[in-house]
């Protein structure tokens, strides 16, 4: 079943970079307590997410937190040493946080994940964000193909907050 609004996103376990290393990081440690932006991408350094999706949060991030969130994070089902480069290579250190869900898990529980392997892709998360206030869905807007970052995209969600 698909998450909807009004719905608390359930338990997983997201890796992330630190000065340390890998960290594992779960759904209470990173929304708990914030009001968070997070948006998903089907795969760093793929045509639309590298220079469509995040580049459209990159450019907003001073907007979207002036609006009272705490946070803006990406996930994709890319290990955290990819979602660590990513970062770097875009600039996007330091202003947004990048969530690693490596085997889909989160994706799957959501339902929200995306069956690539026609194109070697493996399991993926579909295109999304949403707007999660203390651990639950405030607002969420599915692409309909993960070629599009249109009602997933920063402007649109700026206008939610």
């Amino acid at each position: 079943m698909t998450i909807k609004v009004g719905d608390k996103l359930p338990q997983a376990t997201f890796r992330l970079m630190t000065a340390d290393g890998p960290a594992a990081k779960t759904t209470d440690d990173l929304f708990k307590g914030k009001k968070v932006v997070l948006f998903a991408v089907p795969g760093a350094f793929t045509p639309t997410c590298h220079k469509n999706h995040l580049p459209g949060y990159i450019e907003k991030a001073a907007e979207i937190t002036a609006k009272g969130v705490d946070a803006i994070m990406v996930t994709s089902t890319n290990d955290v040493f990819v979602m660590d480069a990513w970062a770097k290579a875009t600039g996007a250190a330091g202003v947004i946080e990048f969530l690693s869900d490596g085997n889909a898990d989160f994706a799957k529980e959501i339902g929200l994940s995306l069956d690539g392997s026609g194109f070697g892709l493996g399991t993926r998360s579909q295109r999304y964000s949403m707007i999660v206030d203390d651990g639950v869905v405030t607002a969420l807007n599915i692409e309909e193909g993960p070629g599009k970052a249109e009602i997933s995209g920063a402007e649109a969600l700026l206008k939610q907050l």
